[in-house]
């Protein structure tokens, strides 16, 4: 199920980036036939409360999903610039566990934790939109997702809703490949963690997003709790000031798959790469007050097992105190190196040796 959510969710965060750039040129178009002034044009804005972006995946071949990203941001100005901003954290697939493995194992958002897409519009292309209300087209808009930037276009239907909003919806599903944005990898990575097999590296995304034309205001935007509501945005982590005992462990557990703590060869110095995945463990610590955290170390079978061990328990001592040396108490971390016990893949192939070459954290209630 998380396999296929991810895949979805590669994809329509594509589609949902492709929707922006189409529902900019759409909204652009508006600001210029608008019954307003020529020199006075209007900016637009997406209304989030009113706006949706959904992404089917497929798994084991034939399960479908269905989710959403549910935080979005968009502009329009007068001149045709416009930008799209989707929050990856907002990941919605209706379980708590499954939003946490989109976002650490698929999305990697403790590094790229938004997706954005930036198009210039050509007014000309919506010319007669005013007058027929709805206009089929196909609008070209660059994506920015998980460090990459890739040209694309899809079809869209755009729609006056009145004088002052406008909808631009995709005409049909878009296909998003994820192997363009790099996330193939990925893919892997949530198969291992949620046991399932044959997620299909494509996803369809369907949008209908609706600007505003700044002055006539949207309705009100209220945040809810992921899962609650059909349509717009939710509580991220961020806005959380404590975590459930069961948000704590489903975000230790899946922060221990990420694969993203890393250290020089043979050796116990951490790597300046590891900055940010430290950086969200930090933050998990600190809403997780009664909980007891061990940092865990492991290597793979080469070398002798004493020495393994040893380089483990560095490792995991390495980590435990870069968390302390940020702000995290003392007394709510212990650390541990189990050297080459416990693999989580048979040591004969190198990428088999740096699945069990890892670090994990797991927690436990704090003593009173």
């Amino acid at each position: 199920m998380v396999e296929v959510v991810a895949f979805w969710r590669s994809m329509r965060l594509e589609a949902a980036a492709r929707s922006a750039a189409f529902i900019v040129a759409a909204l652009f178009a508006l600001s210029l036939f608008e019954p307003q002034a020529a020199d006075a044009a209007p900016n637009w804005t997406l209304d989030p409360s009113a706006s949706v972006l959904t992404y089917q995946s497929v798994k084991k071949n034939t399960i479908v999903e269905t989710n959403k990203i549910r935080n979005i941001t968009g502009t329009l100005s007068s001149t045709g610039d416009a930008k799209i901003s989707f929050d990856l954290n907002s990941v919605d697939t209706g379980v708590d566990l499954r939003n946490v493995r989109m976002r650490f194992l698929f999305f990697e958002t403790f590094t790229y934790p938004t997706a954005e897409v930036t198009a210039k519009v050509d007014p000309a292309a919506f010319a007669d939109l005013p007058t027929r209300r709805r206009v089929k087209t196909t609008l070209p808009f660059r994506l920015s997702l998980h460090g990459v930037d890739k040209d694309l276009e899809a079809s869209v239907v755009v729609t006056m809703i009145s004088d002052t909003q406008v909808s631009v919806a995709s005409e049909a599903p878009v296909a998003v490949h994820v192997e363009d944005f790099g996330l193939l990898p990925n893919i892997d990575k949530l198969q291992q963690a949620a046991n399932v097999t044959n997620i299909v590296p494509t996803a369809s995304v369907s949008f209908d997003f609706v600007f505003t034309a700044d002055g006539g205001k949207p309705a009100a935007v209220q945040t809810v709790a992921a899962g609650t509501a059909e349509v717009g945005p939710v509580a991220t982590d961020a806005a959380k000031a404590n975590f459930s005992d069961e948000e704590c462990l489903n975000r230790f557990a899946v922060l221990s798959r990420t694969g993203a703590i890393y250290f020089r060869q043979a050796s116990a110095r951490l790597d300046a790469k590891s900055r940010p995945l430290l950086a969200e463990v930090e933050g998990v610590v600190g809403k997780c007050p009664a909980l007891k955290v061990e940092v865990s170390g492991y290597t793979d079978s080469d070398g002798s097992p004493e020495a393994n061990k040893a380089l483990s328990e560095r490792r995991a001592r390495a980590v435990a105190d870069a968390l302390v040396a940020d702000g995290v108490p003392r007394n709510q971390l212990s650390s541990a190196g189990y050297g080459e016990d416990k693999p989580v893949a048979a040591n004969d192939t190198p990428k088999n040796k740096a699945l069990n070459r890892r670090i994990e954290f797991s927690a436990s209630k704090l003593a009173n």
